[in-house]
């Protein structure tokens, strides 16, 4: 059941130029300054650790969703890849989510008494301060941007020496990301639909 369509929901474009991405953009219809961070964080991850395969479309198909790339409740992404708004996540007590007792005194997420996932890519406090990377080179790893965002999130989903090129490999990363099956099969639908409408398939 999950694994149709999986041919083009873990393709792999390396090295798309500036123009490519421009242009993917527009046929996908997913914001530039997203994108970007989508494929920078693919390449980066892929040259540190091969035998991932992830491809950008897969951390586009999360970060879509996830907050529509940022744009969750009427916000966008500035030039330096900051949320115009910070998009924080529900309360995690336990009512129609689970229960995460606050782990950051608040700090990401204004909340002291529980955790809320955070940024464009929504992490749990507790994960960010296990994977949190600094994707823009300016020393420090934020959570609200989508460089360091999508860097993080590439990594986490190639953590434990997952191969996303497999069916399985993809399947266990998303699951990792979020534990549903709905969930897995919006992203693969999403992740295909991205390498479909960018003539990446294949």
């Amino acid at each position: 059941m999950l694994s149709s369509g999986m041919t083009t929901a873990v393709n792999v474009t390396r090295n798309p130029d500036a123009a490519w991405v421009v242009r993917a953009a527009g046929q996908a219809g997913i914001p530039e300054r997203a994108l970007r961070a989508y494929v920078a964080a693919a390449v980066t991850v892929n040259v540190a650790d091969p035998a991932c395969g992830i491809g950008w479309n897969t951390v586009a198909a999360v970060g879509f969703v996830e907050t529509a790339h940022g744009t969750y409740g009427g916000g966008s992404l500035t030039a330096a890849g900051q949320g115009s708004r910070p998009v924080v996540g529900p309360v995690l007590d336990g009512a129609g989510f689970a229960a995460i007792a606050d782990t950051d005194s608040g700090a990401l997420d204004g909340d002291t008494r529980w955790d809320r996932a955070v940024g464009p890519m929504q992490f749990i406090p507790s994960t960010w301060q296990l994977v949190g990377r600094d994707g823009n080179g300016d020393g420090t790893a934020d959570p609200f941007n989508i460089d360091d965002a999508a860097l993080s999130a590439a990594t986490y989903l190639c953590a434990h020496s997952r191969d996303l090129t497999t069916t399985d490999g993809w399947t266990d990363a998303i699951y990792a990301y979020n534990q549903s099956e709905t969930y897995i099969r919006q992203v693969r639908d999403q992740a295909t639909a991205y390498a479909a409408k960018t003539g990446a398939a294949g």
